[in-house]
């Protein structure tokens, strides 16, 4: 007779085609068959369906697979009856006949997995015993916890379960809960003293990149341009922004689609679709509706506005590179976008612990060292190995030795007995004469005014620093008190040593200001003048359209486009809705007068125009705009001019240059060369990129 761990790896084979689990799978499928209760943190393609889908053939009665994604559970569904697994989904979407006809299946004891949605499960209860169950999953268990970054009430009358089925194991799968979060869906569901299976968080395919918000249109198309034939997910904010954002990459040549709640079902399922089955590469997607897409060669995820939290950016880019290849990750970081958050936070009845994550996301956004250490320290992986595989590691900033600042900071930490968090730590290291400090009689300890010589700013951002390296912890559900961690008292009492980036001051380019100044000389007057206009029309005070401090905002920002208008100070949706358009053509207008011609061409460039198009609006040759690039690509704009000219290109213009020799005189002999099917422009760029001189026709 075979033991339940062969016949597991036996199933694993016939149903699932996999030879060997996956690290944290054997055990969770060992813990079910022994009728355990569990929670199990497994990262987005690390195989948790698998935890208990395979239990779910090896033991008697059905599966009940609870779910919040209705789009999902079909995907499951289909994958499932495809693997000649016999399963089903109950929830309101469905036909009251077709609903009907599950009952009778369960009934029957006919199927081995049952997938339900939180809300359906009360129709369902009636015909639910401990003879025809054999396990209750609860996927995506992080909703439960209103710690968590989804919190759903509907989840919360999933605790009955345990009441009223106390002999059925309940298996809790989620990728993303920090501790807080993990012993809050444990005392939700009842099972307190259920064990715990965290695998590695730590997705190494994933590359992770953050780039400041601004110009992010131009910076998706560039960097779509060189991915037209991978699939990827765009996350904004809202879903105006996703409708406008797809229309806009639509009208730029790719093919992309809007996905959010409020479209109808019929056309979220057919987008759903068209991406599951490639017919769509590009999925423009609000953050705050979970996709539910099991698609496992997504190559890429962007966020074009951050995510509140880091479980919610965690479970997102985990879209991407399900199958274990390569996959691109990018945030875009703008600090409207945490203003925003924020707002929305207000409204949440775990403001405090809300906010108190928003700021780790924020922590993460602007971190200068390794952002895998820091993700992975964040659900307390402690680790201190760079990865090599992110921005700051593929980059990295300039270091010096924190080892005494280091250490004074924890030492701190120690004196404070933990109990404080960042802002009076920075106040104590600071020596800080307020009444918050004066009041806790701070200012007698011994790190009181230890490092007075660093800004207040300054030593934010190094505290952060440790933060992300792991060095220091942050108890959000407890006021976002600090704790040592075992780094810190190796920091401490073994003379580990610290490296700390140092701070970048923001530093204005010569060129870029000569440029900007000379831009802006009379652009504020043409703003008021609009202003005027637009008061007049809706017979408002010229204040209520913009203040002053908004036209200023303007004059120095210089936005080019909508998402750039909302960075400006004093626009909000609304105004933006209302005013973008018309502001954007005076600002857009003035620049373009103070512009050189291949610096008005270039700047259409950035905006995300192609060459045809610039061609066309500037009534220019195709030729004279692939020169205009080359131009500033000799001014020292950072122009990638290797998007227009294959390497095997410049090759072949490199062997016709030794060939003709210094003879030949112009581009003509090159043309002829190439029997007229290499473009001048081309040939010009070739020459240029091999150190060749410019080469007029």
């Amino acid at each position: 007779m075979i033991s339940s761990q062969e016949q597991s790896l036996i199933l694993l084979k016939k149903y699932f085609g996999f030879d060997a689990f996956l690290p944290n799978q054997e055990a969770i499928i060992n813990s079910i068959l022994d009728r355990k209760d569990l929670l199990g943190i497994m990262p987005t393609g690390g195989g948790k369906s698998v935890c208990f889908q395979l239990p779910a053939l090896q033991l008697s009665g059905t599966a009940i697979v609870i779910s919040p994604l209705i789009a999902l559970m079909k995907d499951q569904v289909d994958a499932l009856s495809a693997n000649g697994i016999p399963a089903a989904f109950y929830n309101s979407s469905q036909a009251t006949e077709t609903q009907n006809e599950t009952l009778k299946k369960l009934q029957a004891q006919e199927l081995k997995l049952l997938y339900v949605a939180p809300e359906s499960l009360s129709f369902l209860m009636p015909f639910l015993n401990e003879e025809n169950v054999s396990l209750f999953a609860v996927d995506e268990a992080h909703c439960i916890s209103a710690w968590g970054h989804d919190f759903r009430p509907a989840y919360t009358q999933l605790g009955q379960l345990k009441d009223l089925f106390p002999n059925i194991p309940i298996a809790a799968f989620t990728a993303t809960a920090d501790s807080a979060t993990q012993d809050d869906i444990l005392k939700q569901l009842h099972i307190e003293d259920a064990e715990r299976h965290i695998a590695s968080f730590d997705r190494k395919n994933l590359f992770l990149e953050v780039r400041p918000g601004t110009k992010r249109f131009p910076q998706i198309v560039q960097f779509l341009e060189s991915r037209t034939d991978q699939s990827g997910i765009i996350y904004c904010l809202s879903r105006k922004g996703t409708e406008k954002l797809a229309e806009k990459l639509n009208s730029n040549g790719f093919t992309a689609q809007a996905y959010h709640a409020g479209i109808d079902t019929e056309t979220r399922n057919r987008v759903q679709e068209d991406f599951v089955n490639d017919r769509t590469p590009i999925i423009v997607a609000t953050i705050a509706f979970g996709m539910g897409i099991d698609k496992s060669n997504v190559r890429w995820v962007i966020h074009y506005n951050m995510p509140k939290n880091i479980e919610s950016y965690y479970q997102e880019i985990g879209r991407s590179g399900r199958d274990r290849l390569p996959a691109h990750t990018l945030l875009f970081y703008s600090f409207a976008d945490v203003i925003t958050l924020r707002k929305f936070i207000d409204e949440s009845q775990t403001k405090e612990v809300q906010l108190a994550k928003l700021e780790r996301m924020q922590q993460f956004a602007e971190a200068l060292s390794c952002r895998r250490i820091a993700l992975l320290n964040y659900f307390g992986e402690h680790v201190s190995e760079s990865c090599g595989n992110c921005d700051n590691c593929k980059t990295p900033p300039q270091f010096f030795d924190g080892t005494i600042l280091a250490q004074k900071v924890c030492s701190a930490v120690y004196r404070l007995k933990e109990q404080e968090a960042l802002t009076m730590l920075v106040d104590v290291l600071r020596g800080a004469q307020n009444a918050n400090v004066f009041d806790k009689d701070y200012q007698h300890i011994k790190t009181y005014g230890a490092v007075k010589d660093v800004s207040w700013q300054d030593m934010q951002q190094y505290i952060i620093q440790m933060v992300n390296q792991g060095i220091l912890e942050i108890r959000f559900h407890e006021n976002g008190r600090l704790l040592l961690t075992p780094l810190a008292k190796q920091i401490l009492f073994e003379d580990r040593k610290v490296q700390l980036a140092t701070l970048q001051k923001a530093e204005k380019l010569a060129k870029k200001t000569k440029r900007t100044e000379q831009t802006k000389a009379g652009l504020f007057d043409k703003l008021k003048t609009l202003r005027t206009e637009i008061a007049v029309e809706e017979k408002v005070p010229a204040y209520i359209v913009f203040s002053d401090a908004a036209l200023r905002d303007m004059e120095a920002k210089l936005p080019e486009t909508e998402a750039e208008f909302m960075e400006v100070s004093g626009v909000g949706e609304a105004k933006k809705d209302k005013y973008a358009t018309r502001f954007l053509k005076v600002i857009n207008a003035w620049v373009a007068s103070k512009q050189s011609t291949h610096e008005l061409s270039f700047s259409l460039f950035e905006k995300g125009l192609t060459v045809p198009e610039i061609a066309e609006q500037r009534g220019l040759k195709k030729d004279t705009i692939y020169g205009h690039f080359q131009k500033m690509h000799q001014e020292g704009e950072s122009v990638d001019l290797h998007q227009f000219i294959s390497e095997e290109e410049i090759s072949k213009v490199k062997k016709a240059k030794i060939e003709l020799g210094d003879e030949a005189e112009g581009l003509k002999p090159y043309f002829q060369y190439f029997d007229e099917q290499m473009p001048y422009w081309k040939i010009r760029m070739g020459l240029y990129l091999l150190g060749g001189q410019s080469v007029k026709n």
